[in-house]
């Protein structure tokens, strides 16, 4: 008999393409197919509630990866084989399903083939309700579903949980983002969004510079020492700090009581009295300030922050200023998943102290007063944090789902209105009532925020943006936060955001940089060699713990027009993931100071996105830190061997063949992170001995050839290169002057 892609329940088993993989499915859960093989599971509870956890069936001896909300603003990681492994606040769940796992075949079925293929589980959104996923002792898959509003409830629960399946994890995943948001019509798919214009500059963010104490001085002394290392950044955010803000709580001349810092509260759309005069004079308020330093340090675009719901402790209600908003001081009412996992000391503090909560009526208008204010002031752009506080104030205002959704799309009307380039990037915003919400905006943070005093979070950031921008990804570019470039971890986070696909930028403290690291991230124009994708873990990694397991190294793949990159990263033995317990050690032995794996093409997805005709499967990898380079036929890999916070970057150029057998394969600019983002385009010409190369920016541009070429000319004019008939790597240097150079190679 066919066996179809479809999930179907049959004899008390959960069932895709001829699999089990749930036992023990209830009476109660209802399987309705979507569309392309995809169904929505649900159930049909006995009373009404705005709140069920309804049994889905048992899950054991699968290896599973899953993202969850382990504190009310992020997701991390999980990886396992048993449904008890699975936390609270679950909303991506990926198995991989083969010979070895499940249950097999259900008797009455034809055996289904031998292939491994995966199962996508995602937790989403159905009307006024949000759906999350869990794990018990028992090993019982469960779903969450609630509304968040004690007066919205149900006792249908039929679209919440969204199964689908296919045989690469990456196209699974795009494909059923793709249903959804055509199904749902709450959210859109990246393809379909304008991405914000800073993406593909450098920039710098204030908040680990200053912290709230940002002033114009300050900013300025920033700009000028980045000016005086000769890389200046692109854009700018100026972060939290520069708002008109109260903190009730506190008392002239008493000491601060801690937490009340959470409660402070916005009293007006303007910026506060520190950016109102300098004492030089050269500016007096936001409007000067914003021109001066786009006048003098090349600034293109200018960002500025602030809460979602205005500040930390939303809005003062008593303000004058604000009161036509009409403002409510409201508690937030914390789910069973707030408190379930990780507590957060701004949520308790939010409980105790209220939250000033501003009519959704209204909201549109304060936004759009607030964005037009900035715009005429020659700001570009905002980042809107502390999103998901939205979460515990639905009650009163028909849920949780419901007023996210008021407010996203208030502010993405006054995103479009008054930043005409989608300017937005959002921030602490990982609960799906976001993600599923977002509409326009086009990117949002991909992790907790990058955490400099705290060397115990390095490595969990890189593996955190990593697997989160599996889902976050395809709705969103991720941007996987600043970082310090004279940190002790530099290398690491900067090779890392080479490959993201994500912004690059930096919060370094005025004079404190480290142009060396910079150089190899930043081309002179201030632009970046962004990737095309959200870097995400290679197949092999998708279900190991590359922090805590002691022996997997972590691999990032990504692809440039091209060619591919893989980054391979060290994260063991540096720090923990929260709510886990160490693995138990074999030996007695510390974990190893240096860990092994291997790399080669076929870690790179899509690659024949970007291959010409008659490509026959070998390619040339790069390693960009030892300088090596290597032939390596289809299917076959290299050796990597990395220390703690070690990482290596691998340039894979797919060879193309000449007349006569002449191989040539590009690799870009050589003493950059992401090399091959230098290329643009690369194609054999003539009669087949001729290799014409379109790229952009300056220093050492690199290739492998089999044979030393003839000539070289840049832009039509010869130029002198090195060839190595060691190991075929040709180089030439490609001067300042202009953004794109013209490289012709004849053989």
């Amino acid at each position: 008999m066919t066996i179809t892609a479809v999930p179907v329940v049959k004899n008390g088993c959960l069932m895709v393409r001829g699999k089990v993989v749930l036992t023990g499915v209830p009476d109660n859960v209802v399987v309705t197919p979507a569309s392309s093989g995809a169904a929505f599971v649900g159930a049909k509870a006995p009373t009404s509630s705005s709140c069920h956890v309804i049994n889905l069936g048992i899950l054991e001896d699968c290896k599973f990866m899953c993202l969850f909300i382990a504190k009310i603003w992020w997701m991390i990681p999980r990886v396992g084989r048993s449904a008890s492994e699975i936390p609270m606040e679950t909303q991506m769940l990926l198995l991989e399903v083969g010979e070895d796992s499940v249950l097999g075949v259900v008797e009455d079925e034809a055996p289904a083939t031998g292939q491994r293929f995966y199962v996508l589980v995602l937790a989403v959104l159905d009307g006024a309700f949000r759906t999350t996923l869990q794990g018990t002792a028992l090993n019982e898959l469960q779903f969450c579903y609630q509304s968040g509003d004690a007066g919205v409830e149900t006792a249908q629960a039929m679209e919440g949980v969204f199964v689908n399946s296919g045989d690469n994890p990456f196209e699974l995943i795009k494909d059923s983002i793709k249903i959804l948001s055509k199904h749902k019509g709450t959210f859109t798919h990246l393809e379909n969004k304008k991405a914000p214009a800073h993406l593909d500059w450098f920039g710098w963010c204030t908040w680990d510079a200053f912290y709230t104490e940002v002033s114009p001085k300050g900013i300025k002394d920033g700009l000028e020492s980045f000016k005086e290392g000769g890389i200046s950044p692109k854009f700018l955010i100026i972060d939290d700090g520069w708002q008109e803000t109260v903190n009730e709580f506190q008392k002239e001349g008493e000491s601060r009581i801690e937490g009340t810092q959470f409660a402070t509260r916005l009293t007006d759309i303007k910026e506060n009295n520190k950016f109102c005069s300098e004492a030089d004079g050269s500016s007096t308020n936001l409007k000067e300030l914003i021109h001066y330093i786009k006048e003098n340090y090349g600034l293109k675009y200018v960002y500025m922050w602030h809460a979602l719901a205005g500040y930390w402790g939303g809005v003062l209600e008593s303000s004058e200023a604000l009161k036509k908003y009409n403002p409510k001081l409201e508690y937030p009412v914390l789910s069973q998943g707030n408190i379930g996992n990780i507590r957060d000391i701004a949520l308790d503090s939010l409980e105790k102290y209220g939250v000033g909560v501003i009519d959704p009526d209204k909201v549109f208008d304060f936004y759009n007063d607030m964005h037009s204010y900035l715009a005429s002031s020659g700001v570009d752009g905002v980042k809107v944090d502390v999103q998901n506080l939205l979460e515990t104030l639905g009650s009163g205002y028909g849920g949780r789902v419901s007023i996210t959704k008021q407010y996203h799309e208030a502010l993405d009307e006054s995103i479009d209105r008054n930043f005409t380039e989608n300017n937005l990037i959002c921030c602490m915003c990982h609960n799906s009532d976001s993600i599923f919400s977002s509409k326009r905006s086009a990117t949002a943070r991909a992790s907790e925020d990058f955490m400099p005093n705290e060397p115990t979070f390095q490595t969990l950031h890189i593996a955190s943006v990593s697997f989160n921008s599996l889902l976050l990804g395809e709705i969103v570019v991720p941007d996987w936060d600043m970082f310090h470039s004279n940190h002790s971890t530099a290398e690491f986070h900067g090779a890392a955001r080479a490959i993201g696909g994500c912004p690059v930028y930096v919060s370094d403290k005025p004079g404190k940089h480290n142009f060396k690291i910079l150089r190899k991230l930043v081309l002179p124009d201030g632009s970046v060699l962004r990737a095309r994708y959200a870097g995400r873990p290679t197949r092999d990694c998708l279900f190991v713990d590359p922090v805590m397991d002691g022996k997997s190294l972590l691999k990032i793949w990504n692809l440039n027009k091209v060619t591919g990159v893989v980054g391979a990263f060290n994260c063991q033995g540096a720090g923990s993931w929260p709510m886990k317990a160490s693995e138990p050690v074999e030996t007695s032995a510390p974990t190893a100071t240096s860990i092994s794996g291997r790399v080669g093409p076929n870690d790179v997805e899509f690659l024949e996105e970007i291959v010409g005709e008659n490509w026959l499967g070998d390619s040339v990898v790069y390693a960009f830190n030892s300088g090596t380079i290597s032939r390596v036929a289809k299917g076959e890999t290299i050796d990597v061997s990395l220390g703690l916070l070690q990482c290596e970057i691998f340039t894979i150029s797919p060879i193309k063949t000449l007349k006569g057998s002449i191989e040539f394969a590009p690799i870009g600019l050589i003493n950059m992170y992401n090399s091959g983002g230098a290329i643009e385009e690369c194609a054999v010409v003539g009669d087949g001995e001729r290799i014409m190369i379109k790229a952009r920016g300056c220093g050492l541009f690199g290739g492998y050839c089999s044979i030393k070429p003839s000539s070289c000319k840049v832009n039509k004019k010869d130029e002198e290169f090195t060839y190595n008939s060691e190991n075929g790597l040709f180089t030439v240097y490609l001067h300042s002057d202009g953004s794109f150079k013209e490289i012709e190679i004849v053989f």
